[in-house]
């Protein structure tokens, strides 16, 4: 995909926004069509509107694209995926999570036999490209000598208790948004193995969830909160080297990070403060995905082993 590349953009909510945004960025993409069966403006995308349509099966009649973009609301991810897979010759980039329970991804997985689903369709797991995280995952792999990750702890916070029931209508769970972001970004430093423990609280709005990995060989445990009891956005996520003393400590909002050992800072990450959070996440996500050789993240078997984690945790799906 290193040539031209025609893109259809599904669903123009808020994320819509930065897929274009950053799209529009580069120079071998045209937008070939939009869609939403709402009344949604229709975007203009290098100095034109392309045309737009109400639903997908109107549009991939009319247009062959090279990568269809889902982004729209969960629980329309399979179906419009399956559309797109079945309908034309596109890859397909599922907004994350890729589906809203394990009967979606297993009526999914039966398409196997006739669509290539590992070339064809990926997730947007976009927090595991984000700047903080590709420091810190370069730190871990670059040096051996740490030994295994024996811990991590993750807690992210978003200041939507406000909104009520806009909230769970727009996010359904803190677990739901959330989780998948924590469990993405794990996969850059261990390999996930199971959910050990889960649970959703507040009536959905907060979560406290285990997950066992395993790193360099060895088993470790993640603990994961998220909540929307808070006045303001906080991500954060710290990993334990217990055989080399180390800890590295990520904040996700600021888009920072250290190294230490004890008293002895080893490294250090900051951010340029005037790239928008999301841009940073999705520049390197399209870059990996339209190189021909998209990362593992993107694809459909770490989407399986999220998914069956993601939907353990009781109250989910």
């Amino acid at each position: 995909m290193t040539d031209a590349v025609r893109v259809g953009l599904v669903g123009l909510g808020t994320i819509a926004g930065t897929h274009l945004d950053v799209l529009a960025e580069r120079a071998e993409v045209s937008l070939e069509f939009t869609v939403d069966p709402g009344p949604a403006e229709r975007p203009v995308f290098k100095g034109g509107r392309p045309p737009h349509y109400a639903g997908l099966a109107e549009a991939l009649e009319a247009h062959q694209p090279d990568l269809v973009v889902l982004a729209t609301p969960t629980e329309t991810h399979a179906e419009l995926a399956r559309q797109a897979l079945v309908r034309s010759t596109a890859r397909v980039l599922v907004e994350k999570p890729l589906v809203h329970d394990l009967a979606s991804l297993a009526r999914l997985r039966t398409l196997e036999e006739s669509v290539d689903l590992r070339s064809r369709l990926f997730t947007a797991h976009h927090f595991a490209f984000s700047p903080e995280v590709d420091w810190a995952a370069g730190l871990v792999h670059g040096r051996p000598d740490w030994g295994p990750v024996t811990e991590i702890t993750s807690a992210f916070y978003d200041p939507y208790v406000l909104k009520g029931a806009e909230a769970f209508a727009s996010y359904t769970s803190s677990w739901t948004d959330s989780g998948v972001n924590q469990l993405s970004m794990l996969t850059r430093f261990v390999d996930l193995v199971a959910l050990s423990s889960g649970q959703q609280t507040d009536d959905g709005a907060s979560a406290w969830c285990t997950a066992e990995y395993r790193s360099r060989d060895l088993p470790g445990t993640a603990r994961l909160r998220s909540s929307w009891l808070t006045g303001s956005s906080s991500k954060e996520s710290s990993l334990t080297f217990g055989r080399s003393g180390v800890e590295i400590w990520i904040d996700h909002t600021a888009m920072t990070g250290f190294a230490a050992r004890g008293g002895e800072l080893i490294a250090t990450h900051g951010h340029d403060g005037r790239t928008p959070r999301k841009v940073a996440h999705y520049r390197p996500l399209y870059e990996s995905l339209l190189s021909g050789r998209p990362d593992p993240v993107l694809g459909f078997d770490a989407a399986v082993t999220i998914t069956g984690i993601h939907q353990a945790v009781p109250g989910v799906g």
